[in-house]
């Protein structure tokens, strides 16, 4: 039997772990807080989980919380007009599956039991470079899902791939009971402020039930990049209330009644998106592999880290699975994240182009689906499928001959 460790005990790593479990591998887990701890503690993120990545989950039989998490089932997109009151573009699709979003303060508690419980190991320890070099001299492979800290930054950022070198939004999250529901169908409000930031609210479940996540993303040193003054959570809830009254007055509308989940539902930070390089190599010469959001870190402006997550552990688990009882050796790691890559890369670049200011075909994409429900239900879809916005969205060209062919 295989030995296997991994380092991180958040969506990736538990989901790879568990998958590792189930085809009969020796895993070990290796995670810097108590399944009470996570469940307790502050929200991690502002989660959601499109259809693609819901299946990574489904087949291995992982998604426990279908049927009380509530649906997500379309994207509106609403940008203000000038006067600040009225919207200028406001329309919504449907997406081709509901998308889900489960406080990750549920789910990994729940997984860390059942890796325990399918024989796995859990190690409660905030891992160092050092430990590393151990991990490594007592298994076949050491993969590294714990994005943050010391150890991510064993793996070199990739400046072909990294345009940004500096945070390009100050993020903030906060989860509520009491949001007025969307009439028409449950979606993502997805409300673009240009050269102001950005606003997405979305149905989720928390741990006191059924809830509304709102996240802000404000560019920096705009007037939404205004959350370093605020101390506790009754000021970060008034904060976003503000926000939503000055910049979007229909979304303030939804909130007479809104109230935090609880005291731990909010959070705050900033990161530059970076992709690092695959392969670490410790000083013995022993290599270890990057996960998920530890190699490909986007802004949750696309809203696709947990996705991205749940897809690098199935691209990984069959890789290690097809690897057999041959060596995992630098040179399989980098093709295995390659093949990652080769999915992730459109949600980089999607996501890079949707930090950076609209060019004119965007509008014009943009503002054709308003008028046209193909345009909309392609660009609402496409949060699942990443891969498509580059055969219309992404080049200036192919958005000509595209809206063309439909006006035709």
């Amino acid at each position: 039997m295989r030995s296997i460790l991994v380092v991180g005990a958040g969506q990736a790593g538990l989901h790879l772990a568990l998958g590792l479990l189930q085809k009969g591998y020796d895993v070990t887990v290796v995670g810097n807080r108590t399944a009470e701890g996570i469940r307790d503690g502050r929200v991690m993120s502002g989660q959601a989980m499109f259809g693609t990545a819901q299946a990574c989950e489904q087949a291995l039989g992982l998604d426990w919380w279908t049927g009380e998490c509530p649906p997500i089932d379309g994207i509106e997109l609403s940008v203000p007009a000038p006067d600040g009151r009225s919207r200028a573009l406001h329309w919504s699709a449907r997406l081709h599956a509901p998308a889900r979003s489960v406080d990750q303060r549920i789910k990994m508690p729940a997984w860390m039991a059942e890796v325990e419980r399918l024989g796995g190991k859990f190690l409660l320890h905030d891992a160092s470079p050092a430990d590393l070099e151990r991990y490594a001299e007592r298994h076949d492979l050491v993969l590294v899902a714990a994005g943050k800290g010391q150890i991510a930054s064993l793996f070199e950022r990739d400046a072909a791939r990294s345009p940004y070198q500096a945070p390009q939004r100050a993020l903030a999250v906060t989860y509520v009971h009491g949001l007025r529901p969307r009439e028409e169908h449950s979606a993502v409000c997805f409300n673009l402020i240009p050269g102001v930031g950005e606003y997405f609210v979305f149905p989720a479940l928390t741990r006191t039930g059924p809830c509304e996540i709102m996240v802000f993303e404000g560019v920096p040193g705009g007037p939404m990049d205004c959350w370093g003054d605020v101390r506790g959570p009754a000021e970060h809830l008034a904060r976003s209330r503000e926000i939503l009254e000055r910049f979007l007055p229909w979304e303030a509308e939804r909130c007479d009644g809104i109230e935090l989940t609880d005291a731990g539902g909010v959070l705050t930070g900033r990161f530059a998106p970076t992709v690092r390089h695959p392969v670490a190599v410790l000083p013995s010469g022993r290599p270890v592999l990057g996960v998920a959001d530890v190699l490909v870190l986007n802004d949750p402006i696309t809203g696709q880290g947990s996705n991205n997550a749940a897809k690098c552990a199935d691209v990984y688990l069959r890789a290690i699975v097809e690897r057999g009882a041959q060596p995992f050796d630098a040179a399989w790691m980098r093709q295995t994240f390659e093949r990652f890559w080769s999915q992730a890369q459109h949600v980089t670049s999607w996501t890079n182009t949707l930090l950076a200011p609209a060019q004119p075909h965007h509008l014009a994409l943009l503002g054709a689906a308003g008028q046209v429900p193909e345009i909309a239900s392609r660009f609402v879809n496409g949060f699942d499928d990443p891969a498509d916005y580059g055969d219309w969205f992404l080049d200036a060209g192919k958005a000509e001959a595209y809206l063309s062919r439909v006006a035709a």
